[in-house]
């Protein structure tokens, strides 16, 4: 199974931090989340990655050069990054997670590594993590069936209909991933919507057959970092067991 990072945004929103580095080199506790997140993974028997960086990409490059030299480790570089959303970073990956089995990463969680070993230990071949929480507009929800599948994942998902927040870490089978990327193309060489949330991409897979399972994560801990706020929270309330 390979990991799939993605690493290209701007983090407009984390700014002064990000302003000479990009989101996932910002320290919390005595790792980055970047590093984090790749030690998390490293512990749980992946060692195959794929990482989609945009802002400051050298910066990234070289990370990774210095502390993870030994690693089967694929950079693809987004060069518009400035002008789309994670849906197109997605969408890059296709040479190398078209048809496989992957983890999907978004590289700016900082996350209990346990989430990783439930995910991957699940029986279900596709399933997301998800956080049960007080939610607002702003996470990206999910509505389940009766029997755990999602139905609906996004934004705009009604608050009360919701059973949590995805945290942005999903298990796809190579039969997804095949789905997946025949509806990315169509998004977006066809349609053009390469500037939204590749969430939009699973919820059009599910009239087709494909979905996810769930994985209540709800007692480890995690945060995206989205605001200089956040930041500040995941600061002071990371548990020491994480530090």
């Amino acid at each position: 199974m390979k990991a799939i990072i993605l690493a290209a945004g701007i983090a407009s929103r984390l700014r002064p931090l990000t302003d000479t580095m990009p989101k996932c080199l910002l320290q919390i506790g005595q790792k980055c989340l970047l590093q984090r997140a790749f030690d998390s993974l490293i512990a749980n028997g992946i060692s195959e990655f794929v990482i989609v960086t945009g802002y400051r990409h050298e910066q990234i490059e070289e990370f990774l050069a210095t502390h993870y030299s030994e690693l089967q480790i694929t950079c693809i570089y987004n060069n518009v990054y400035a002008s789309t959303n994670n849906i197109y970073s997605l969408w890059l990956t296709r040479p190398e997670a078209d048809g496989q089995e992957i983890l999907l990463l978004d590289s700016d969680i900082l996350f209990d590594p346990q989430i990783v070993a439930r995910v991957l230990a699940s029986k279900k071949l596709n399933v997301l993590a998800l956080n049960d929480h007080p939610l607002s507009e702003e996470e990206i929800k999910a509505i389940v069936d009766e029997r755990g599948n999602v139905q609906e994942i996004s934004k705009v998902c009604a608050i009360e209909e919701s059973i949590g927040e995805s945290i942005g870490i999903e298990k796809m089978s190579s039969a997804y991933t095949t789905a997946l990327f025949r509806e990315l193309e169509l998004m977006i060489e066809e349609e053009g919507l390469d500037n939204i949330f590749y969430e939009r991409a699973f919820e059009r897979l599910i009239p087709q057959g494909y979905t996810f399972g769930m994985i209540d994560t709800t007692d480890l801990y995690s945060v995206e970092l989205d605001t200089v706020e956040d930041f500040r929270q995941a600061q002071k309330l990371i548990p020491s067991s994480l530090f």
